[in-house]
């Protein structure tokens, strides 16, 4: 018997366990919130600049640039904000929570939580939330669209405080359900529509113990497929190759800065694509050590898993804890109430269990180019 579910599954197995499949995105969001039910009154708020930025960011922190992962789709940050609000109307139908979660992540870098990991945050990766308030209140089109639908900047800018929009780990929330299902589809092929449009149609809202709605399955089966599902792309984003893609990312984004080649209002008005064109362009005719870093992360295809650290002028290595995100989810029980996964499923158990104390190796490493 294994001694951790996870332990199977390394990376090379991970991103080639699933075949390749034809994803069509507009029928996702058509899953989360029916044409007959679309609120048309996103529209005008979507084609804001400060949401047309979210374009050029990817949802995968900057993997979308690196051989190492073999990402079948790119995902923006616009249409995962798109998706969040979907999802919340769906189950709300309220104007507020709704547009709280369309503009949840238009504070934002390119990279995404590669930002956080800039910041030493590999942790929690909520350093870059912090701009978003300040952000929404001097949106002056924003602004003007806010007061013609009677709503105020309060309502929206901290969607942290609407249970549905947002909870915490390992409860679910619409951010939370609808992140991993277009990372799952990206990553390693793991989500089916029909997979998705199962699952998300057995989710209700329910009460959970503190008394607060939480977003919940109807069906024990399709719980524990979820959790499941859940846990194994998180096993993704907690194994070292992970770590040390974001990390070492960073640290490029850092050193780049330094060296005069970004300026940190790149990261908030350029997009991605943008961003590499400048270091690209920087690189050309240079062989410093940050351009050995900076070809080593685009190029690399795999990592080495070691007991400890090795020589820095020859490897980059990663040697840190990051955020685990995985799921316990509220599921209804016979009687009617709520109970979590963990509660009433041995399988549950063990996928969350194992997943919480999965370790890889202290250090990952990377030979530079």
């Amino acid at each position: 018997m294994l001694k951790n579910y996870y332990s199977q599954y390394d990376w090379k197995t991970m991103l080639a366990q699933h075949p390749l499949r034809e994803y069509d995105l507009s029928q996702y969001h058509k899953i989360l919130c029916p044409p007959n039910d679309y609120p048309f009154f996103l529209d005008k708020y979507i084609k804001l600049d400060s949401l047309q930025r979210l374009k050029g960011i990817g949802l995968l922190c900057g993997t979308d640039w690196t051989k190492l992962y073999k990402n079948r789709l790119y995902y923006s940050r616009l249409d995962h904000s798109i998706g969040v609000a979907l999802i919340i109307w769906h189950f709300t139908h309220d104007k507020a929570q709704t547009l709280a979660g369309l503009f949840h992540d238009i504070s934002t870098s390119v990279f995404s939580h590669v930002s956080d990991f800039r910041k030493g945050d590999a942790l929690t990766q909520t350093l870059t939330e912090g701009p978003t308030a300040a952000m929404i209140r001097s949106d002056k089109e924003l602004q003007k669209l806010l007061q013609s639908d009677g709503i105020t900047s309060s309502e929206i800018e901290d969607y942290h405080i609407y249970p549905v929009a947002d909870n915490e780990i390992p409860q679910l929330s619409a951010d939370r359900l609808e992140y991993m299902f277009p990372s799952g589809m990206a990553l390693d092929g793991s989500w089916t529509m029909e997979e998705i449009r199962t699952c998300y149609n057995d989710i209700e809202v329910l009460t959970n113990e503190e008394g607060q709605p939480e977003l919940g399955f109807k069906t024990l089966e399709i719980a524990e497929e979820y959790c499941r599902h859940f846990c194994m792309i998180g096993h993704i984003l907690q194994l070292n190759e992970n770590k040390l893609a974001l990390n070492m990312l960073g640290t490029i984004m850092n050193q780049a800065v330094d060296s005069g080649i970004l300026t940190e209002s790149d990261f908030m008005t350029l997009s991605e694509s943008q961003v590499i064109s400048k270091l690209e362009e920087a690189f050309k005719s240079k062989h410093s050590k940050l351009a050995r870093l900076y070809f080593t992360f685009r190029n690399m295809t795999f990592i080495e898993h070691c007991d400890q650290g090795l020589p820095e002028d020859e490897y980059f290595c990663v040697n840190l804890k990051v955020k685990q995100r995985y799921i316990n989810p509220l599921v209804k029980s016979p009687d009617g109430k709520a109970r979590r996964l963990y509660e009433l499923s041995e399988k549950g158990q063990t996928y969350i269990d194992d997943f919480k104390t999965y370790e890889d190796t202290a250090y990952g490493c990377v030979r530079l180019i």
